[in-house]
């Protein structure tokens, strides 16, 4: 039986969308529930003709918005925040967080709702991120979460290596020079 889902419905289908279901399955449960209406030709007239619009109108998006998506392509946003020993962080990095940095870098208002992040972040390192802009238009970019206290700590070990390294080769110098 064929109808036309009024309302978005788990594991079958969206909104405005027609499908095809036994004829129970309809008549017992979608229909009575007002998730759906059967499909007449007139019905199924309208749906494609919101659909053609539809499809229409992310086509005008996606064109307005290819020059943004090329802008965000393999950006790389750095995040300060505090971390913990294990290099978790104390709280995480959410949708929000990076859409408002992103925002701020690009100059446009980039909707939390189309950070497609999975989960919040909650450890250091790089990780990658998708915008779903509309349609099609999906820009990657790296979001990288750093703890500055660490950095300088790391950098302040890798100079005293350094500056080690340099006192015993100059060691070994003058050792050579006196034998």
């Amino acid at each position: 039986m064929k109808i036309i889902l009024t309302q978005d419905v788990p594991k079958l289908g969206a909104s405005g969308t027609i499908q095809e279901v036994a004829p129970g399955y309809a008549r017992n449960y979608l229909i009575p529930q007002g998730f759906a209406a059967v499909a007449t030709r007139g019905t199924i007239k309208q749906v494609e003709e919101r659909q053609a619009a539809e499809a229409r109108r992310i086509a005008k998006q996606e064109e307005e918005l290819r020059g943004l998506a090329e802008r965000i392509e393999g950006t790389r946003l750095d995040i300060e925040t505090r971390v913990g020993e294990q290099g978790r962080l104390y709280g995480s990095i959410t949708a929000a967080d990076v859409a408002e940095r992103l925002s701020a870098l690009m100059g446009e208002e980039i909707d939390r709702r189309k950070v497609d992040l999975g989960e919040s972040i909650r450890t250091v390192g790089e990780h990658a991120v998708t915008i779903r802009l509309v349609g099609r238009l999906a820009p990657s970019i790296v979001v990288n979460v750093f703890d500055p206290e660490r950095v300088a700590a790391e950098a302040e070990e890798a100079a005293a290596a350094e500056r080690a390294a340099a006192e015993a080769a100059a060691a070994d110098e003058a050792d050579d020079s006196d034998a």
